[in-house]
């Protein structure tokens, strides 16, 4: 029986909604390939009976995941990954090395997390995290490649949204896992017109000139289709790609005019709900300020981003 929250696509492909904040705002995805299977990003550590239900769900047992692959460490990507190893007994830990310290020992995680968010939304949305054992754990390398039953996965370092972020090429689908990499595409934003994405700048480690470098390094594969945590597939990359590098350009430039602003973050949230209001007018959206209701998230943490990277950047 079909489960609600689980989208099949081609290529043993199947897209979990995680039920983070809202439907169809944070994936998980389930490669499956000859009875094997592997989990890319995880959710929080409320997502994971959804992602051991989708298991069942596709008549595996949990001794048939052979990877766990958080694209990066934040918590609506890897939250949930430590939990979701203790039922695992057969799978491993595939982490960029930034960030494999961070799933041994959460506590440094945990603590900055409850920095931002404070501790009544971590009770809320993100629980406690539950350590991975040391020799669970993988630390990956630029143009490493594992196999998963045959099917090769191929991972490159794309720091720019995070330092500890790197991106999983699926050759048999011709597609790319990329976190955040390649921003944000909410369903609730297709029109006529396809897709609309927008960058994310979350804190701490935003970096314009290495995100726009990691996107180009995703283009080389020419892909045909990237599977976004935020969410779901998108094709027509090289249009979405041109917008991502514009509104790059647009949210830095906004973000360097107002550096020296009074309120600086109230003035950057309010520049950025206008860049996204001009963009969705172009795109068509028949309802913008609704639409502008659901990226209010987004860009509150997108101007958080900003502003810390303008802190550290040379004025």
């Amino acid at each position: 029986m079909a489960l609600p929250f689980v989208q099949s696509l081609e290529h043993g492909v199947h897209v979990i909604d995680t039920g983070f904040h809202r439907p169809l705002f944070d994936a998980a995805y389930l490669i499956v390939e000859n009875g094997r299977a592997a989990f890319v990003d995880t959710g929080t550590n409320f997502a994971v009976p959804r992602l051991l239900a989708a298991l069942e769900d596709l008549g595996l047992g949990v001794d048939a995941v052979d990877f766990v692959i958080p694209t990066h460490v934040h918590l609506d990507h890897a939250g949930g990954a430590g939990l979701l190893m203790q039922s695992l007994p057969q799978a491993r830990m595939l982490v960029h090395p930034r960030g494999a310290r961070h799933m041994v020992d959460p506590q440094a995680l945990y603590a900055g997390a409850l920095a931002v968010y404070g501790q009544a939304a971590m009770d809320r949305d993100y629980g406690n995290l539950v350590p991975v054992p040391a020799d669970r754990v993988l630390a990956t390398e630029d143009g490493m490649a594992v196999e998963l039953a045959g099917r090769p996965l191929h991972f490159i370092d794309t720091p720019g949204h995070a330092r500890h972020h790197h991106c999983l090429w699926d050759e048999r689908s011709r597609g790319w896992f990329t976190g955040d990499t390649f921003g944000l595409s909410y369903r609730d934003f297709d029109t006529a017109l396809g897709a609309w994405i927008l960058p994310t700048s979350t804190p701490v480690q935003f970096e314009p000139a290495p995100l726009r470098q990691s996107i180009h390094r995703l283009l080389a594969r020419k892909p045909d289709c990237m599977y976004l945590t935020h969410y779901g597939r998108v094709a027509d990359v090289p249009r979405l790609a041109q917008l991502l590098f514009e509104q790059i350009d647009e949210m830095v430039a906004a973000a360097q005019d107002l550096r020296s602003t009074p309120d600086r973050h109230l003035a950057l949230k309010s520049r950025l709900f206008g860049l996204c209001r001009t963009q969705l007018q172009r795109h068509g959206l028949p309802d913008v300020e609704t639409g502008l209701g659901l990226l209010e998230l987004d860009i509150e943490l997108n101007a958080q981003g900003l502003g810390i990277w303008l802190d550290r950047a040379p004025s």
